[in-house]
């Protein structure tokens, strides 16, 4: 394992110009690791920021093949990353080796599904108006679109995800694929696992060919907002709190030229439990949901942190065995401090808040968290109470009964946006609840019938996005093939010679990608 030295990474070159300096540090015992990072300084922002920027107009030009091959060429370093990796990355995190090495396949997974987004060409979106110069009144011109990316994109690492959400994460990946060149910030949390990435792609930049400057990496506190106002960067891709994600928001929403933010910020992801499926599987019901709601400490942005059912004595039954399944869930590890801090000040509102009553649940003590269950008056949802909305990060769940399908169409349509929804039912539920998938359609981007939020699939159909505050932008996703539209914009040319027209839009098709051509698709020359 190559040495640790903490600089930036601007331009293809290390850089540790400010005096300053930041400590990983092990998540089970809290001490620091030997390891010093670099804080950068407002000058290697700017760097970073101008290299991106300098390496855009080459990247984006070239073909789309060479950019699967540099995709794939990430893949492959990232699939060569040893068992020292696999265990400094337990160390910072406090993960287990095997979600690790799941993590790490996932993270090659969405480098290789780009790479074929990439060769098969949809992403270009190529749209075609032939010219009709015999059209009355008024003759048309030649119309041709495609897509190309917006520019220098500044990426923030997660805390939860200290790969497929971190320095080669979805969003690195999708932009990359785009023609974007990066800007990344490592998060505090796992600083050398995201030097050992950052390296990675490094040598698969330099096997390829690529610009210099195509991939940059920061470290530090209080570098993003230089970051994301600097004119350089085009958009911005989080994923993390609600608070720090409305930060950036405001920031580049501020700027002389605003530029998007897609942030992925807050969610509680409720689960509905209807009653036929209560009455056929409630035990089962009430163990999977258990073990969704601790898997992983309840670290994820879709753990399942609201169950709503209609009140009868089988729901009764199902919260008590609920309280008695959470009661024997031992406590576990965070993935640093912060993160514990944060958790039990979450839980302590909870139990704060006269109307929530405390089900199950051993009292918060020393470094791990303890699962909680929770139950709250349903009119706390229907009058607005904001502590209800607020995501509590950790193994934490919490319950609300509803007399009737009246007061359940209500409840919902009081919840803010969310990126799941989940429907545990059977056949004859979705029958006489026929208004809950149209009313949910509007609240989540994904809804899940008799399955659990936990997990994400990487493919060409998922959508990991939703309304506010989900995300900042609910057209988007941060996971699947169709995440690389954040980082595109249409660019349309009319009655331009063809030997200056994009190869996807020359009327040879040298590309052989599928055209939407006078209002028909086809891979043909024109």
């Amino acid at each position: 394992m190559s040495e640790i030295i903490g600089h930036n990474y601007i331009g293809g070159a290390r850089s540790a110009a400010g005096s300053l300096t930041l400590h990983s540090h092990d998540a089970s015992t809290g001490e620091a690791l030997p390891f010093i990072f670099s804080q950068a300084t407002v000058g290697e922002v700017d760097a970073a920021a101008q290299a991106a920027a300098s390496a855009y107009p080459a990247f984006r030009n070239l073909s789309a093949n060479r950019r699967a091959e540099f995709l794939e060429a990430i893949a492959t370093q990232l699939d060569a990353l040893g068992d020292d990796f696999i265990a400094l990355v337990s160390r910072e995190t406090a993960l287990p080796s095997g979600r690790i090495q799941g993590e790490r396949a996932r993270t090659s997974g969405q480098m290789r599904l780009f790479a074929q987004v990439l060769r098969r060409g949809d992403f270009y979106g190529a749209r075609i108006d032939r010219a009709l110069p015999e059209r009355q009144p008024l003759p048309r011109v030649d119309l041709r679109q495609y897509r190309i990316g917006v520019g220098p994109v500044a990426v923030f690492g997660a805390s939860n995800f200290p790969l497929t959400f971190s320095t080669a994460g979805g969003d690195t990946a999708a932009a990359l694929a785009a023609g974007c060149p990066v800007v990344f910030k490592a998060h505090s949390g796992h600083m050398a696992t995201a030097e050992r990435v950052a390296d990675a792609i490094i040598r698969a930049a330099e096997q390829t060919d690529m610009p210099k400057g195509v991939f940059n990496m920061i470290y530090g506190a209080g570098v993003g907002e230089a970051l994301v106002k600097h004119p350089a960067i085009q958009a911005v891709g989080f994923t993390g709190s609600l608070t720090g994600g409305g930060a950036l928001c405001d920031m580049a929403a501020a700027r002389p030229q605003p530029i998007p933010v897609f942030a992925e910020m807050s969610s509680i992801n409720p689960v509905l439990v209807l009653p036929e499926a209560l009455q056929v599987r409630g035990e089962k019901i009430a163990s999977e949901l258990v073990a969704s709601v601790v898997q992983g400490c309840g670290q994820f942005c879709t753990n399942p942190g609201l169950v709503i059912g209609i009140g009868s004595p089988r729901f009764f039954a199902f919260t008590a065995l609920l309280s008695t399944l959470i009661n024997e869930q031992p406590a576990q590890t965070m993935l640093n401090a912060g993160t514990l801090h944060s958790y039990r000040n979450g839980v302590q509102a909870l139990l704060d808040h006269p109307a929530i009553s405390h089900l199950a649940g051993k009292a918060q003590q020393g470094a791990q968290a303890q699962p909680q269950l929770f139950k709250a008056d349903v009119r706390l949802l229907l009058d607005g109470d904001p502590l209800l909305q607020e995501e509590v990060f950790g193994p934490t769940t919490l319950i609300v009964e509803v007399a009737d399908k009246a007061e359940l169409q209500r409840a919902l349509e009081s919840l803010h946006g969310q990126l799941t929804a989940t429907l545990i039912a059977e056949a004859g539920d979705l029958q006489s609840h026929g208004e809950l998938l149209p009313l949910l359609e509007q609240k989540v981007g994904r809804v899940l019938f008799n399955g659990y939020p936990t997990g994400v699939e990487v493919g060409d159909a998922m959508v990991h996005g939703g309304p506010y505050p989900a995300t900042s932008d609910a057209r988007g996703t941060s996971v699947g093939s169709l995440a690389i539209e954040r980082f595109l914009r249409p660019v349309c040319y009319q009655n331009c010679p063809d030997a200056l027209l994009p190869e996807a839009l020359q009327n040879a098709n040298p590309l052989g990608i599928n055209r939407l051509v006078d209002g028909h698709y086809q891979r043909a020359p024109l």
